[in-house]
């Protein structure tokens, strides 16, 4: 398959991919709320719903591809995504949804976010040192370790947190990491952000097919044209024009960097749980958003003068 570029520019300052960051992180906070709403309307579970979430994303995408020409300068060559990559970067993606999902529906939205969310930074921030020899610097260890207190503040504040939940936002956790850790690598690279997406939602639907089939691939019962709105909605906005932008935005700041960011995604999920879902609002929860907030406020702003 020949080589595809989104229309954003491949070189750029960290502001902009802060900017990137920013916005995929704002789409994604609806993610989980949009899934529980899906739960409320049918009987479909989380295989299939992050099932039909690759697959519509990776059809949109490879609309896109089909009617937009590359853009690139005169006689420059983008580079091929490694096979490796796209199938850990689509493995990773399959991984991260899935779990995600299923612990939406075990523990909440609030939690399953925040949990999968706030462990993210960590397990980025050890990969990156290991397996990309980067270092976070004093200001980005202070904001890591922000991001990690503001967890710990929202989950200890919480008793109604269920353990097969938390289980199952460690794993996604796991999976993002990884993710953040493909994109970043391939951004070093020069390979393209918008191909490695696109492969990427090709092999998770690939992936995740059989043990969707098996769980139920079709919503049955309940209001089935509302969970295939959100559904819709979920493949285009937090899909198909998300994960681009996140790509696009990761090759451009440090791997931690761009994780502490995506907690922007916990908040907005909170929010949400809050004011759409009726998900208890305590004291912790407002306590940890904020010290979460503050992290990517610092981090946004060291990131923005080293660019």
């Amino acid at each position: 398959m020949s080589t595809v570029l989104i229309a954003l520019p491949e070189s750029g300052s960290a502001r902009r991919g802060l900017a990137f960051l920013a916005v995929t992180g704002l789409a994604w906070g609806t993610t989980g709320a949009a899934a529980d709403l899906v739960y409320a309307a049918t009987d479909i579970g989380p295989m299939a719903v992050s099932f039909w979430r690759h697959l519509g994303g990776l059809v949109l995408l490879g609309a896109f591809c089909a009617l937009r020409r590359p853009s690139q300068p005169r006689g420059a060559r983008p580079l091929r995504p490694r096979l490796g990559r796209l199938v850990g970067a689509g493995v990773g993606m399959a991984v991260f949804q899935t779990a995600y999902f299923a612990s939406v529906e075990a523990t909440g939205v609030a939690v399953a976010t925040l949990l999968t969310l706030g462990s993210g930074p960590v397990l980025t921030a050890f990969g990156a040192r290991i397996w990309l020899g980067e270092r976070l610097g004093r200001g980005g260890a202070l904001a890591v370790a922000g991001a990690v207190a503001g967890l710990a503040v929202l989950v200890g504040g919480d008793a109604t947190v269920d353990p097969a939940g938390a289980v199952l936002a460690a794993v996604s956790a796991a999976g993002y990491a990884a993710v953040t850790l493909l994109g970043r690598s391939a951004g070093q690279r020069g390979e393209d952000a918008f191909t490695i997406t696109l492969w990427s939602f090709g092999v998770g639907a690939l992936v995740l097919l059989a043990p969707a089939w098996f769980e139920g691939l079709l919503p049955q019962g309940g209001e089935v044209w509302r969970a295939v709105a959100l559904m819709a909605y979920l493949a285009v906005f937090t899909t198909a024009v998300a994960y681009p932008l996140y790509f696009a935005g990761a090759a451009r700041v440090r791997a931690a960097t761009a994780s502490v960011m995506m907690l922007i995604e916990p908040c907005t999920a909170a929010v949400l749980a809050v004011a759409v879902l009726g998900e208890p609002l305590t004291a912790a929860a407002v306590a940890g958003s904020v010290v979460l907030l503050g992290s990517i406020t610092a981090l946004a702003v060291a990131e923005s003068r080293r660019g």
